[in-house]
């Protein structure tokens, strides 16, 4: 779909709403990761150099409708004027008179969002009030696009909205991924439950070419193959919906690539006594961890085919050695094809990134998107209504 960008807006005197995810982590009364902080620059900065007024606002945590003193946005205020390098306001009350005192160069942060109740419920007169305070509206945080807030999606519909740098960014690296995507494509989808991921695997078996199936969801797949998992992580309950999913990729012309062969132990800890065997072959009292080698080979000669490559989850149990082997070779393989420009990489999702950082890979990948539940409704095909209000 089309949407507007900063590019494509007059900011010249007029005051941008801007919706960001400033989510960030504090501990103590600190913020231990500015990232989503440092995110946002770009677009402030290039308003504020397109002659315009930059209002933030964000939401922090889950209060509920409630005012809950602790998850204040007053308490990054300080921290958000610092990494942007700008004197931040923050906001708590009569917004009117503060949006009418702006200076040039100051940024106005607006109270959590969610103290009131009419943003979750995408109310029609909180939008309205939010939108008196502004002339454009911007939508930068593509984490929150798949709610449809007040802050989202009302308040689209009553100004002159448009897409910031780095939702633009986002949603320009998801359309490469898997809106007109350079074929073959192929998805690595991992993570402990077919169950989570029934809308995701049911989507990507229609658009890409070859998708790799790892972690506990793959023991659910050789189960309904008839493999005995022993005492493996598996949902044994989805045994019809694997082989439907399986069968639909077969009808759609996907292939399917599950372990050939797999790294087994008898305890779930680091440096557990373990073992490689082909998968039919899993010993009844232990448990499958990872892909093995064989396997690897495989998804990284499926990798080394692909122009394009979407990844949610990880191969194995990542978080502790030595079943981190499977996730970390093939990611490394995908960073460095993207880095040759071989290949165009779009990852996401929590455990997804955590892994490739672990793996040393995620700064080579095409793009590592930040947003969660986004991300993986964007895979599952849905349409997003913060994005869909900006078209």
């Amino acid at each position: 779909m089309a949407w507007k960008t900063l590019d494509d807006m007059d900011f010249a005197g007029k005051r941008a709403l801007v919706r960001v995810d400033i989510n960030v982590p504090v501990e103590d009364g600190k913020v231990t990761d500015t990232s989503r902080i440092e995110r946002i620059a770009p677009t402030v900065d290039a308003i504020q150099a397109k002659g315009g007024k930059v209002i933030l606002m964000a939401h922090f945590g889950r209060p509920k409708g409630q005012v809950v003193p602790e998850m204040s946005l007053e308490h990054i205020a300080p921290t958000v004027a610092d990494v942007l390098g700008l004197p931040v306001t923050f906001v708590n009350g009569d917004y009117g008179d503060a949006v009418a005192a702006m200076e040039e160069d100051e940024v106005l942060l607006l109270e959590n969002l969610r103290f009131n109740p009419g943003e979750e419920k995408n109310d029609a007169g909180f939008a309205k009030r939010l939108a008196s305070l502004g002339d454009i509206y911007v939508n930068d945080a593509f984490s929150a696009a798949h709610r449809a807030h007040a802050s989202t999606e009302a308040i689209a519909h009553l100004l002159p909205a448009c897409a910031g740098r780095l939702m633009a960014e986002e949603l320009g690296a998801l359309e490469k991924a898997l809106g007109t995507p350079e074929r073959p494509v192929v998805a690595v989808v991992g993570g402990a439950k077919v169950s989570t991921k029934l809308d995701l695997l049911g989507n990507l078996v229609t658009k890409v070419d070859a998708l790799v199936i790892g972690g506990g969801m793959a023991n659910t797949f050789l189960a309904a193959q008839g493999i005995d998992v022993g005492k493996s992580l598996c949902e044994h309950d989805l045994a019809d919906t694997a082989r439907e999913i399986a069968q639909k990729a077969a009808d759609a012309g996907c292939e399917i690539l599950l372990p050939h062969d797999v790294v087994v132990a008898r305890e779930f800890k680091a440096g557990a006594a373990n073992e490689v065997v082909k998968v039919e072959d899993c010993p009844a009292d232990a448990m499958i961890l990872d892909a093995g080698p064989e396997s690897v080979a495989h998804i990284v000669q499926v990798l080394e085919r692909s122009k394009t490559l979407v990844w949610n989850g990880p191969l194995g149990a990542f978080e502790i050695e030595p079943f981190d082997a499977a996730t970390n070779a093939a990611a490394r393989m995908a960073a460095k094809l993207s880095k040759s420009g071989a290949l165009i990489s779009v990852a996401g999702g929590g455990d997804t990134v955590a892994a490739l950082n672990k793996a040393g890979a995620a700064d080579d990948f095409s793009y590592i998107s930040t947003a969660g539940g986004a991300f993986l409704e964007w895979m599952e095909g849905k349409v997003l209504p913060g994005v869909a209000a900006l078209g």
